[in-house]
């Protein structure tokens, strides 16, 4: 009897695989949709591959018709990743958690390092890094750059590309950018009011991800390892950095100027 029962499920798997295989995009989406919401009538479904710069997709609901987006780079993707996808992103649009299974799925095929390869090529391609000179009005990032590196890195890293942020972030005070081999500052630093000290622990912690990139474990993304993190602490004036960083990022006169 238990053999008959195993026997059952395992057809019946192989009967939903079947039927994915031989899905288009549009009606994958549809079966989502009407799994995710059985009480509302299915919108008319239009799915559209985009030539964008990353993996990037987005999903509407505009008079009774659902508008799909996604990045080109998805296109071949496998059937179990496009239902995965259309899970997270139906899932979202109702302000609903997509199921931890199926988005660990999906996580892990943008993982896979042949995925994360054309990824960073596409990105180097088709995507633009604006940023303004690193000569800022205050603060020069050339020479906060060399100055880390030959204190923290005997002077072997090269140096990528500097540039102050165009828009000013009180979130986003830093970020390397591999796919442009690029360090952006947000320019909010490059003001009396921050500190050098403030400047240039957002700028080795932006050198150290150089030194320390990120790892990918199965689903997982791995940005600030422990060797990261025990680097980071070797900041010549570490906690106070930290303290004067909070400080400035939380006073009301900034909070007002941003």
């Amino acid at each position: 009897m238990l053999d008959r029962c195993i026997s059952m499920l395992q057809l019946g798997k192989m009967q939903v695989e079947s039927a994915l295989l031989f899905e288009t995009v549009e009606q994958i989406y549809a079966r989502v949709f009407r799994m995710l919401k059985p009480r509302t009538p299915l919108p008319r479904i239009t799915v559209v591959f985009r030539r964008y710069a990353n993996a990037n997709s987005r999903i509407r609901l505009e008079e009774g018709q659902l508008r799909i987006d996604i990045s080109d780079l998805l296109e071949g993707a496998p059937a179990p990743i496009q239902e995965a996808l259309a899970f997270i992103l139906i899932s979202k649009l109702f302000g609903k958690v997509p199921d931890r299974r199926i988005a660990a799925r999906y996580r892990r095929y943008l993982n896979r390092a042949d995925v994360r390869r054309t990824l960073h090529l596409v990105k180097q391609e088709r995507g633009r890094k604006a940023f303004q000179s690193p000569h800022g009005r205050i603060y020069d990032l050339c020479a906060i750059f060399d100055e880390l590196n030959l204190q923290y890195f005997h002077g072997l890293m090269a140096q990528p590309q500097l540039g102050w942020s165009l828009k000013p972030s009180r979130t986003t005070l830093g970020h390397w950018d591999p796919s442009h081999n690029a360090i952006i500052i947000t320019n909010l630093l490059d003001s009396e009011k921050a500190s050098e000290l403030i400047l240039r622990f957002v700028m080795y912690h932006e050198m150290l991800h150089l030194r320390y990139p990120t790892e990918h474990r199965g689903a997982r993304r791995c940005v600030h390892t422990s060797s990261f993190k025990e680097a980071e602490k070797r900041f010549d004036g570490f906690e106070k950095a930290k303290s004067e960083l909070k400080a400035f990022v939380e006073s009301a006169e900034f909070v007002q100027a941003s």
